[in-house]
C-alpha cells in the first residue's frame, strides 16, 4: 500500500516569502457579520481550529484578528468554508524569533 506524507501548500505573495506553518502569524480578515446569528459561526468556527492561540471579534467593524502558528491562506479557506461568508484578509504580520519584532505583509484577498 501506497503512503504519501501531506506536506502543506507554500504561500506565495508579491514578495515571495513562504509563511512557515512552525512561524508564528498575526491575521487581520474582514468578515461580513450582520446578525447575532452570523457572529456565533465565525465564533464556533474559530473555536475549532486548533492552531490558532487567539482570537478577537469586533462585532462592529465586521474584523477578525487570530494570532498562532497557521498558513493564513488556509485559514481563511476554512472559515470561508464553515460559515459561508465571504473572508478578505486585511493584513498579516509575521514574528520574527531572531530579530523579536513582527514583520507586516499587506494584501488585499477575497476568498469567495
Amino acid at each position: 500500500m501506497n503512503s504519501t506524507l501531506y506536506t502543506p501548500r507554500k504561500w506565495s505573495y508579491e514578495s515571495e516569502v513562504p509563511c512557515v506553518n512552525t512561524q508564528f502569524c498575526c491575521m487581520v480578515m474582514r468578515i461580513n457579520m450582520d446578525c447575532n446569528g452570523c457572529f456565533r459561526k465565525v465564533r464556533r468556527a474559530l473555536l475549532g481550529m486548533h492552531e490558532l492561540e487567539t482570537h478577537l471579534i469586533e462585532k462592529q467593524q465586521c474584523r477578525v484578528s487570530v494570532s498562532g502558528k497557521f498558513m493564513p491562506q488556509d485559514v481563511a479557506t476554512k472559515i470561508r468554508k464553515k460559515t459561508n461568508r465571504r473572508v478578505e484578509i486585511l493584513d498579516i504580520q509575521d514574528f520574527n524569533p531572531s530579530t523579536g519584532i513582527y514583520e507586516q505583509r499587506v494584501l488585499h484577498l477575497n476568498i469567495s
